[in-house]
């Protein structure tokens, strides 16, 4: 009897263990979000790597081998990693980052709107997040102390860094026991131009050299890549070639485009370019040029050239010999971060 009833006192404590066991695994498996029902967005990021668009010329189709680089050199690296924004039917946004490939979004069951950009940028500063139309990107003030203004009361920039963007207007997230894919296109919303200096005479003579764009956009949104109306000079470094001197400066592109108006009304716009250089015998010149039609016909990156510049002999070789190009004096730029209204 005793044992008979030690057996049966064994195999209830053997089935409420099985029970709370199983009861156990069971809880787990239902409340962990992997395998319940949840919102699991995955976003499946794409780069598209284009360094101009082709307006009035096409670069890609009548490039010049003459100038020492091929078209596809000038393709921007995808970024490091991305900044995705999640707005709120009911108001509101929340933040997360992703890696360059995407990943995983957060977010409620709902529709939202959503916004991404690249988060590896330096130079860049974002404004007016709270809304997705309102969003915008600028660049840090910089000022150089022997620059003479190409246009009147434009502010003087740095150039932007490389700046990504997407947005997709209505994603309905919903609960699901798979996750769903969200392909999201990462595209330019800075473009590259190619600045080349071409001398007829005295390049020989330049030790050091530097330029300024006037009338550009300072500003572009994120929503739809369109640019602010605002005009600003973006001031870059050359580098001193055989022909002379030439940078590559990336660009919100021209101001208020695009837009119905810019056909019609471009011819208004006014571009102006401006090189200076320090000369081996430490004496400066500058050039300035009007590059108004170049620049007219590419709103969104691409190439300008100025030709025919000459340094003569004479102011060449003034002065008493060379100067050391590592010492102090060129100017180095000053970078000064403003508020923005």
């Amino acid at each position: 009897m005793k044992h008979c009833l030690s057996a049966m006192i064994r195999y209830g404590v053997f089935l409420i263990l099985l029970l709370l066991t199983f009861g156990c695994r069971k809880d787990l498996c239902y409340d962990h979000e992997l395998h319940s029902a949840s919102v699991k967005t995955m976003v499946a990021a794409d780069w598209e790597q284009e360094w101009e668009r082709t307006y009035d010329f096409d670069w890609e189709q009548n490039w010049n081998v003459l100038w020492g680089r091929e078209y596809d050199e000038l393709r921007p690296d995808i970024a490091e990693g991305i900044r995705a924004l999640v707005y709120s039917a009911g108001g509101g946004f929340s933040e997360n980052n992703l890696s360059a490939e995407g990943g995983r979004l957060p977010m409620k069951e709902g529709v939202h709107s959503l916004l991404f950009y690249n988060n590896d940028t330096e130079y860049i500063l974002f404004n007016d997040l709270t809304t997705s139309a309102s969003a915008s990107a600028t660049t840090r003030t910089r000022t150089r102390s022997s620059f003479k203004e190409l246009h009147a009361g434009e502010r003087t920039v740095s150039p932007p860094d490389m700046l990504y963007g997407a947005y997709v207007k209505e994603h309905f997230a919903e609960r699901t026991l798979e996750s769903i894919e969200l392909p999201v296109i990462m595209r330019p919303l800075t473009y590259t131009y190619l600045i080349r200096y071409e001398f007829k005479k005295g390049a020989q003579y330049v030790a050091l050299a530097r330029g300024a764009l006037a009338g550009m956009a300072e500003s572009v949104y994120l929503e739809d890549g369109h640019t602010g109306a605002d005009a600003v000079t973006v001031m870059f470094d050359c580098t001193v070639e055989d022909f002379g001197a030439e940078a590559l400066v990336y660009s919100f592109g021209v101001p208020d485009y695009p837009g119905d108006h810019y056909v019609t009304g471009r011819q208004g716009k006014h571009y102006a370019l401006n090189l200076e250089v320090r000369m081996l015998n430490g004496k400066f010149k500058t050039f300035e040029f009007d590059v108004t039609d170049q620049v007219t016909g590419q709103p969104r990156g691409g190439v300008i050239v100025v030709k025919d510049i000459e340094i003569s002999d004479e102011e060449g070789t003034e002065g008493s010999g060379s100067f050391d190009v590592t010492v102090d004096g060129w100017g180095e730029y000053i970078d000064v971060e403003l508020p923005l209204n």
